[in-house]
């Protein structure tokens, strides 16, 4: 199933939202390097797809019912084994049904523990006035915290890319700061660019949120993704 086709298939069954893996699909058609996630619909299904990825392995629960999955309990990370993944697996549906009993859940999203890097977020929304703009700043809580981002309106150039991962405060964290590792800030500016390109070319998208992207010395990896489509 190609990403027009998952777009379609959620129009056809009236929703706006679609799964992390549905997003990851997509992202990844498009060249955004996302971590493997696969859907394990069963306690036995989570198991084998985390010995076929490897440990250790982090379960998510799959709900489009279910946005902040935290908070309902519905992640576990580092799993190390058979045993921590068959516990995780009962902990999170048992937490998820108690705090959304009215949820659809599909299961568990099963993906392998990314190499922890500089959080940045990068995605798109829809501004009432200019329409789609692109978004880059610094990700994980530090978002919600310094509200430190870069807006341009879609479609970008490569200059736009540029100015956007240069403007914001938090640029000495992408360059090394205090030992650590520069991000591969050329890799961002063209994650930036294959975004606008696919939200230009791909009418009816409403918001786009890849939040954390690990950042590296070489590449980046969106370790969760969220595709909303806009109301027929």
């Amino acid at each position: 199933m190609t990403g027009l086709d998952i777009i379609e298939k959620a129009r056809q069954e009236k929703r706006t939202i679609l799964t992390e893996i549905e997003a990851k699909q997509i992202l990844g058609e498009i060249g955004i390097n996302c971590t493997d996630t696969r859907l394990a619909t069963t306690k036995q299904e989570a198991v084998a797809l985390s010995e076929e990825m490897g440990y250790p392995v982090v379960l998510k629960i799959s709900s489009v019912d279910i946005t902040h999955k935290s908070d309902a309990g519905g992640v576990k990370v580092n799993l190390k084994d058979r045993a921590e993944v068959e516990k995780a697996f009962d902990e999170i549906m048992t937490s998820c049904r108690a705090a959304c009993p009215d949820a659809d859940i599909e299961g568990v999203a099963v993906q392998g523990m990314a190499k922890t890097g500089t959080e940045i977020i990068m995605g798109m929304i829809k501004d009432p006035s200019f329409g789609p703009v692109v978004m880059f700043g610094l990700g994980g809580v530090l978002v919600e915290v310094l509200k430190d981002v870069s807006f341009r309106i879609v479609p970008i150039e490569k200059k736009d890319a540029i100015e956007m991962t240069g403007e914001i405060q938090g640029k000495k964290l992408l360059e090394g700061y205090r030992g650590q590792e520069p991000a591969d800030i050329a890799y961002l500016q063209d994650m930036l660019l294959k975004l606008s390109d696919f939200v230009d070319n791909t009418p009816g998208i409403e918001e786009i949120d890849m939040n954390p992207v690990f950042t590296y010395k070489e590449g980046a990896a969106v370790v969760d993704a969220r595709i909303i489509l806009a109301a027929d």
